[in-house]
């Protein structure tokens, strides 16, 4: 009995040094628990916690207990987290430029998006890492539509309603000014009772989002415009990353890559999926009229031209995106 107990206190042991000489990154997120993310992130913290020999572990905080976006950064910034997933806009203090993709009415089809994004993609990382996060690659959550409780056919029929801007989304919100609109800022944690309260009538997000969110309980209409491109992706602080053995660092990067690299795929199938079942639970789709579209992207594109112009985001970036659409779009004419 003596030998048994010995050897399950040399064990306690060994496991007690390697927990102490364990690496802890703490990843928040407003993924719900039992969501997809939140599913493989867990598996993909598993796995790396199996390769490392228990030299890295990943813990995760979902479902929003973390806070908002700002406070997750904010936390980070304080060390009480290491890192989080988060959309393009929540980096505009951080790193501006990440921003470019989602401006307002870029985009007119996910071919362009696939087109500029396989240019610039890498360089964006890059200037993340220059602004202090390791990020594994960026997860696409298609284009943000139209959602409210009455239909919106025109440009008049948002004229007087509560539209929602994202915290901290300051090219969101001044594109919703250049429409002439009533921009309401809140963060993505309170859109929820925002719609349930009246604090919000227009929402904008992927069908996804609508789902995972609830927020397509709280609708009646929506409107399938190409709004705005999103993006989502993990950000761990470099420095924070760079305590892990470079042996480690290249195993976390491999998982986390290759999970997202699958969120890139699935995404685009989960959104196909998502709008049919907002119309099957009776959400009502309309179109836009004719012109419309056009109406709402000259105005646009004119703050998007100024905001650059300011260095709100690098102008240069800014021109080399639209020249890169330009060629898309001329030769796709010409293929046509």
């Amino acid at each position: 009995m003596s030998k048994v107990i010995r050897l399950i206190a040399a064990l306690t042991a060994v496991l007690a040094a390697q927990l102490a000489s364990a690496e802890t990154l703490k990843l928040a997120t407003i993924a719900p628990e039992n969501s997809q993310w939140m599913q493989d992130m867990r598996a993909g913290a598993k796995l790396i916690r199996e390769r490392t020999d228990g030299r890295v572990i990943i813990k995760l905080f979902g479902g929003g207990v973390m806070g908002n976006d700002k406070k997750v950064l904010r936390k980070i910034r304080i060390g009480q987290l290491h890192g989080g997933a988060f959309t393009a806009g929540s980096m505009m203090d951080r790193y501006p430029d990440l921003s470019i993709y989602g401006l307002p009415l870029l985009f007119n089809s996910q071919g362009e998006v696939d087109y500029v994004r396989e240019r610039l993609d890498a360089r964006l990382k890059a200037g993340l890492e220059e602004a202090g996060f390791v990020s594994f690659g960026f997860a696409g959550g298609g284009f943000a539509m139209v959602l409210g409780n009455a239909p919106v056919t025109e440009l008049a029929d948002l004229q007087g309603q509560k539209v929602w801007v994202p915290e901290g989304d300051t090219i969101s919100y001044a594109g919703m000014e250049a429409l002439d609109l009533s921009p309401v800022t809140l963060p993505i944690t309170d859109v929820l009772t925002g719609l349930q309260t009246g604090l919000l009538d227009i929402v904008a997000t992927p069908p996804v989002g609508a789902l995972v969110l609830q927020w397509h309980t709280k609708v009646k209409f929506g409107t399938e415009v190409p709004l705005a491109y999103t993006m989502a992706f993990i950000a761990i602080d470099k420095k924070r990353f760079e305590r892990l053995s470079s042996g480690d660092q290249d195993i976390v990067s491999e998982v986390l890559g290759n999970i997202y690299a699958r969120f890139e795929q699935v995404n685009r199938t989960d959104n196909d999926k998502a709008l049919a079942a907002l119309k099957s639970v009776g959400i009502e789709m309309v179109d836009l009229k004719a012109g419309q579209i056009d109406r709402w992207r000259t105005a646009v594109d004119e703050t998007n031209a100024t905001l650059a112009a300011d260095g709100v985001f690098s102008k240069a970036l800014y021109d080399e995106v639209k020249s890169l659409l330009a060629d898309y779009r001329s030769a796709a004419a010409a293929a046509d």
